[in-house]
């Protein structure tokens, strides 16, 4: 990181922005073509989850290249002055590569639901079985990640 200053080196101030974030942006990438998608998402161990229809563009391209890259942000805010050319943000952020699976196995689906749910609403719940059956979880097991913070 070129600005060294604004680099957040604990984790658990890390795993503070990922819990207080309300969307996660999910890339992907085939035939040196970027996709980026933002979506709901939970946190837990080192891994995201995602859930999504079970066909479409975010499936095809993991299907073919698995490696992701995230990027999660909070606490943003413009940072006037009397110069617009001198604005800038104040924010924290968490950027990150990982893997990225389709789970198949319904408990697995079930219990990656949980964790999506527990993260906006802090309960877990019940899912009806036809719905899990027909909706994709993305699972991204966290490879690296960084913080910064700029402005806090």
């Amino acid at each position: 990181m070129r600005r060294k200053e604004k680099e957040i080196l604990d984790r658990e101030e890390i795993e503070s922005i990922i819990k207080k974030a309300d969307v996660c942006r999910l890339a992907f990438s085939v035939d040196n073509r970027p996709y980026i998608v933002p979506l709901n998402f939970g946190y837990k161990e080192k891994c995201l989850y995602f859930h999504t229809a079970s066909v479409g563009k975010k499936i095809d391209m993991l299907t073919t290249n698995n490696n992701v890259c995230f990027e999660l942000d909070v606490d943003c805010a413009l940072v006037k002055s009397e110069n617009p050319c001198d604005w800038t943000m104040k924010y924290r952020s968490v950027i990150g590569h990982g893997k990225a699976f389709v789970l198949t196995d319904a408990e697995e689906k079930r219990r990656a639901l949980d964790i999506i749910v527990e993260h906006y609403s802090g309960i877990a719940n019940e899912y009806d079985e036809k719905r899990v059956n027909r909706l994709a979880i993305i699972k991204v097991e966290i490879q690296s990640m960084t913080g910064k913070k700029s402005g806090y």
